[in-house]
């Protein structure tokens, strides 16, 4: 086997990682850049309207012939890995005569963003993975491995040709609500592994803040026992886990978790999957309405969906009521003056910053201090520490591991045994690597 990592040798996001066997050729990941080449947040509206050709020629699009819309199509498949957009938001440039072989959650999760966002990446041939049953593309065979990762049922996959095998380690963690799966993995690895391309999102910067999700759930439910007005949750709605841990952390101290549609629509798209996920219609469950949120629905013939969230819905009377036991999801955005104007007060008002600290803008920052809203970050990464990546790297002890998805690779060299750099667009042949 050969592989050819198009983008993410030397930086987070964008993922995209080419295998080449004897008969096949597959593309794991194609997501969106995070960042462009001055490493400045990336926006995605500036591919709009592009043609192909252009978004090549930018280096937007990696140079890979017959993976797109306006060529023949020379892949086997595409594996997505997880429903994070930077390692699926490039898909709707692919030729859809390619088949995407994507897990249950991470396609209902795709579905979902198409709907309320501008998205529009519509996977019309799916094949959908499960958890350690093998699937074959040719003389390849895939066995997809659940992971512990802040976005909803993702995977890395062990690939085997020609006697050969190789480890994507997608993106993962071991301090997730699913910990047990990173326990599993180290106490029962794949054998005999001759490549692992493992992530390294957090080489390079701080350590955790909070060391697991049962620390956030604890710190959650402290402070709404001291708020004497309304606390908010800034945090990602598709991250089921953080989701939990609010939750639960209402549960105990008796408070009310305020969700909007957007989220209500997530956990009841998700529920199909797990029975676990916390549902719209749960006890201390309400659900706030925003004109946006139901327009996209309308807009996607789900109206009837806003007459069944009605059954719990919450209205802002009731939320300033309520207030001191009150735990409102929200986000930095246009709604969130609104609902901040519509309070009977602001001052002693908390947010819970349950997100990167990176998407914290100074603008924001002081908008909340000038409202007098504290600040508290209350938050742990989606990716394995450091003490988890060596755990990691021992139990699969490759003959060569290959940096992928982060801004360090040199440090590999000098944390791990046996770790090469692969550059961008450099083809690499696992064969030749394990002989040395």
């Amino acid at each position: 086997m050969k592989l050819i990592i198009h983008r993410g040798s030397k930086e987070i996001g964008g993922s995209c990682v080419e295998i080449q066997s004897v008969e096949s050729r597959i593309l794991i990941d194609f997501g969106l850049p995070l960042v462009d080449s001055n490493k400045n947040p990336f926006d995605p509206d500036s591919i709009s309207c592009k043609p192909i050709e252009e978004l090549k020629k930018d280096k937007i699009l990696p140079d890979i012939r017959g993976l797109y819309k306006n060529e023949n199509p020379q892949f086997d498949g595409i594996l997505i890995s997880h429903s994070h957009l930077d390692h699926y938001g490039l898909l709707d440039f692919a030729n859809e005569q390619i088949p995407v072989y994507i897990s249950e959650g991470a396609k209902e999760l795709v579905d979902v963003t198409n709907i309320f966002s501008n998205k529009n990446i519509h996977l019309s041939k799916t094949i959908i993975i499960k958890n350690e049953s093998p699937l074959y593309i040719k003389d390849l065979k895939i066995t997809p491995y659940l992971v512990d990762h802040s976005a909803f049922d993702a995977f890395a996959f062990l690939i085997e040709s020609e006697g050969q095998r190789l480890f994507y380690s997608g993106d993962f963690r071991g301090h997730g609500r699913k910990g047990k799966l990173f326990e599993l993995l180290i106490r029962n690895p794949p054998k005999d592994i001759d490549c692992l391309l493992m992530e390294g999102s957090l080489l390079g910067r701080k350590n955790l803040l909070y060391k697991d999700e049962k620390e956030i759930q604890g710190r959650i439910a402290q402070i709404l026992n001291e708020q004497s007005n309304i606390t908010f949750l800034f945090a990602s709605s598709q991250n089921i886990d953080r989701l939990v841990s609010a939750y639960k952390a209402c549960l105990k101290t008796k408070a009310t978790f305020v969700i909007d549609i957007y989220t209500a629509f997530i956990l009841h798209r998700l529920a199909k999957v797990s029975q676990n996920i916390p549902q719209w219609n749960w006890n201390n469950i309400r659900v706030k309405f925003f004109h946006y949120h139901a327009s996209k629905l309308a807009d996607a013939g789900l109206r009837g969906l806003l007459y069944v969230y009605n059954r719990q819905k919450i209205e802002m009377d009731e939320i300033n009521e309520k207030r001191n036991k009150i735990l409102m999801l929200a986000r930095d955005n246009s709604i969130f003056p609104h609902i901040i104007k519509n309070l009977s007060e602001s001052k002693g008002a908390k947010i819970i910053y349950s997100m990167w600290e990176g998407y914290l803008k100074e603008e924001f920052k002081k908008y909340c201090h000038d409202k007098q809203i504290d600040i508290e970050a209350v938050h742990t990464s989606g990716h394995a520490a450091l003490k988890d990546l060596h755990r990691f790297a021992k139990a699969l002890n490759p003959k060569v591991l290959v940096p992928i998805h982060t801004f360090e690779p040199k440090t590999y060299a000098e944390l791990f045994e046996n770790s090469k750099i692969v550059n961008d667009g450099e083809l690499f042949s696992i064969y030749a690597n394990r002989q040395k």
